[in-house]
């Protein structure tokens, strides 16, 4: 969210400085939606509540799918499939 615009965020996500200070709101906004999906992971952990753990991961791994399919298919294998991972676990440990 506040990284966008390093030489390490420019060489991870493929930007150049001149379209990482195009996207800079953006990816803002994103990094926005990654912090609150973060938080939601966190507090199912600190309730315990497989019910929250499951919907967040479940909002992960949509995300990843959606990814997948308009961005780049490495972010399945990056996102979807340690999400899915999770939440088998989730599943089995309950």
């Amino acid at each position: 969210m506040f990284l966008w615009q390093t030489p390490r965020a420019m060489k991870t996500f493929g930007t150049t400085p001149d379209l990482a200070a195009t996207t800079r709101v953006m990816a803002g906004n994103q990094g926005l939606y990654n912090g609150f999906l973060a938080a939601g992971l966190i507090w199912g952990l600190i309730t315990g509540s497989a019910a929250i753990q499951l919907f967040f991961l479940v909002c992960v791994a949509v995300a990843g799918l959606y990814g997948a399919s308009t961005a780049n298919r490495r972010i399945l294998f990056i996102q979807t499939v340690p999400a899915a991972l999770v939440m088998l676990t989730v599943l089995l440990t309950r």
